[in-house]
Formats: C-alpha cells, sequence, structure tokens
C-alpha cells in the first residue's frame, strides 16, 4: 500500500491529483484546512480526509500524529496547498502596491507551509522504502523566464507569489541534497483554472495535475532536485 498526503486538496489541482493517485491505487490523505469540505471532497474521492492548515504548527503536528497512528508511515507527500495573493477584482498585485504583510501572507502559505509540512513528516518518510516529495511550484518561479523577454513568465507584474515559487525551487534542491534516498522535485503545473488565480487559467485541472501525478510516481532510480514542467525539466 502507498500512502500519500496532498496538501490543499479539497479543490482544484490536489483534488485532481488525489482522484489520480486513488486510480493508481495509492491510499490518499486529503488535506484540507476546512473539515467539512476535506470531508466532502474525501467522499467523493474515496479518500480519507486530514483536517490540515500548512500554516499552523499545531494543525501540523495533529495530522502527523493522525497519519502515524492510521498508516504508521508515509510514502508520498504533495506540497500543493498555496496562494498568489491577488487583490480586489482579481487583480495582480504589482510591485508598486505590494507590501510586507502582503508577502508574509503569501510567504507563509506558499514557503514555510511546505517546510512546515516537510519538516513534521520527515520522520514517516523515513519509514518508507521509496519516499517521494513533490513541490507544486511555478513557471512563474524561473529566474530565466523573468529576465527572458517574450516568454510567459517575463510580463507577470506581480512580485509576492513568483518570489515564494523561486523560494520553493531552492527548498527543493537544498532537501534533495541532504535527503539523498528521497525524490524530491518541484513541479510546474501550468497555468491552470482554478480559484487560485480566480479560473483565468487556460489550462483544465486535468492538464494541470499530469506532472504533479508524474513526478508523484517516481521511481526510485528517478531524478531528484530538479524542476519539471509536464514536457521536461525547466530553466532555473
Amino acid at each position: 500500500m502507498t500512502t500519500t498526503l496532498i496538501t490543499g486538496a479539497n479543490k482544484g489541482l490536489g483534488h485532481e491529483t488525489a482522484r489520480r493517485l486513488i486510480a493508481e491505487g495509492h491510499t490518499v490523505y486529503v488535506g484540507s484546512r476546512e473539515a467539512e469540505r476535506g470531508r466532502r471532497a474525501s467522499e467523493r474521492l474515496g479518500a480519507r480526509p486530514l483536517l490540515l492548515d500548512v500554516a499552523d504548527d499545531a494543525s501540523v503536528a495533529a495530522a502527523v500524529r493522525t497519519v502515524e497512528a492510521e498508516a504508521g508511515a508515509l510514502d508520498v507527500l504533495v506540497n500543493n496547498a498555496g496562494t498568489e495573493g491577488r487583490g480586489p477584482g482579481n487583480a495582480v498585485i504589482g510591485a508598486a502596491d505590494v507590501t510586507a504583510d502582503m508577502t508574509r501572507t503569501v510567504f507563509d502559505t506558499n514557503v514555510l507551509g511546505v517546510v512546515r509540512v516537510t519538516h513534521a513528516f520527515l520522520p514517516l518518510l523515513r519509514r518508507s522504502t521509496a519516499p517521494v516529495v513533490v513541490n507544486v511550484s511555478s513557471g512563474l518561479a524561473s529566474l530565466t523566464g523573468a529576465t527572458t523577454p517574450n516568454t510567459p513568465g517575463y510580463g507577470y507584474p506581480g512580485v509576492a507569489y513568483p518570489a515564494s515559487k523561486a523560494a520553493v525551487n531552492m527548498i527543493t534542491v537544498q532537501y534533495a541534497k541532504a535527503f539523498p534516498t528521497m525524490r524530491i522535485n518541484a513541479v510546474e503545473p501550468g497555468y491552470t483554472a482554478t480559484d487560485l488565480n480566480g479560473r483565468t487559467g487556460t489550462q483544465t485541472v486535468e492538464e494541470g495535475a499530469e506532472i504533479i501525478v508524474r513526478m508523484a510516481l517516481t521511481a526510485p532510480d528517478g531524478p531528484t532536485g530538479g524542476y519539471f514542467s509536464a514536457d521536461g525539466p525547466l530553466p532555473w
């Protein structure tokens, strides 16, 4: 039995990833910060609900205790929960308007949440014979893309979100070096229509989840410390 935890899985990319991995035979914990939404999503999927707010230490600690008591170990962790931090009217907050408080809110979920959850679940991941961690990043995290005209990332005006995902990429690299027996990678799902972006994305969740699922199924001899889209490796 492969035990998998997906944060922020009651909707969007996390929900679709859960559906696909359950079809692959995984026992999936649907992490959700709202108990009722998590319960309903788990019932739809045939998954296990797990109350989990990645921005709250106590919530994460309680989630670890639950998974340990029920499963004993964790084979796959998908750090999917995230926020873009858009403003009124679903507007991207640009450099002239971004504040430290806005940035802190985005980083607390997107960056500290990844560290908080990964650190807390490390003991359970180490009990697995083939542990895998997938960090959901973004193409906007690419410094190459952000500095190369006529690429999708170049025109994005926001500050906090791409900076947070660039930090996720570095976290991925450092964890992969520290834990060589684990497969730890960052993925770019593409511009997917979800609540995170006010459903302005051009891809379906089925398309966006493809690379997340693929990397969640990484073999013990597969890549680690990489940054991938569905088309292959991405430039940092």
